[in-house]
């Protein structure tokens, strides 16, 4: 089941990541884990596919640029974040650091999964001024206007969506995705991910995508075993 994404509200119940593809991860302390024995993984695969009507749009407002400027290329299998709802309560969140550049009036990359209680730096790397804020209910703030070279970071203590935007450029938007568990990746390039270290259990496993919102599936871990798992979206690669 697909549920269109709402960029105010927190995720039901969220819990520290090991893996955010594209993005400069430092781990700052360690959570417990289950013992190896009475844990299981989940693999597999998002698969994205061409929707037969048109394709949504972005969140962000219409370019309003008045120069042509060259963003990075990026798949949008970067885009996607998979994650267990209904995660177990862990001892611990392991607290990290990631990167949110702002390169050719976009954010770099525009999607990151981090852990409650991690910081995010914003580099400006344009030969202009950037604002970044957000007005999300899991994190309300703005960094102000600061130039190329300079860089300004934020901590998100709370679990939930965050959806960032540049007070100077409209069209600029980026998703922050904040997590009190440690299950939940961005695929690999092919496509391929893997939740690991998992209690035994039945599990509904999300899809998240920051057009489409969530595609949910059951799946059941047992111990010492990897559950299979595919995700097909009808996400346009641009």
């Amino acid at each position: 089941m697909i549920t269109k994404a709402d960029p105010g509200v927190p995720f039901r119940t969220w819990r520290p990541a090991l893996a955010c593809a594209g993005a400069a991860l430092v781990l700052l302390q360690a959570g417990a884990s289950p013992s190896a024995g009475e844990t299981g993984r989940i693999t597999g695969r998002v698969i994205l596919t061409a929707p037969v009507a048109t394709p949504l749009a972005s969140a962000a407002y219409a370019t309003r640029r008045v120069e042509r400027v060259s963003a990075p290329a990026t798949s949008e299998i970067n885009n996607v974040v998979v994650f267990v709802q209904d995660a177990p309560r862990t001892a611990g969140v392991a607290a990290m650091r990631a990167r949110i550049a702002q390169e050719g009036e976009t954010f770099q990359p525009r999607v990151v999964a981090i852990t409650r209680g991690s910081t995010v730096d914003f580099p400006n790397g344009d030969p202009y001024f950037h604002d970044v804020f957000s007005l999300s209910r899991a994190a309300t703030f703005d960094l102000g206007s600061y130039r190329r070279g300079e860089s300004r970071s934020w901590q998100f203590p709370r679990a939930g969506i965050v959806k960032v935007y540049c007070h100077i450029h409209s069209h600029m938007s980026a998703s922050i995705l904040v997590f009190d568990h440690p299950y939940f990746t961005i695929p690999r390039a092919d496509g391929t991910f893997s939740l690991d270290d998992l209690p035994t259990g039945n599990y509904q496993v999300s899809a998240w995508h920051e057009r489409i919102g969530e595609n949910t599936q059951a799946v059941r871990v047992e111990a010492g075993r990897a559950s299979e798992i595919e995700f097909a979206l009808p996400v346009t690669e641009r």
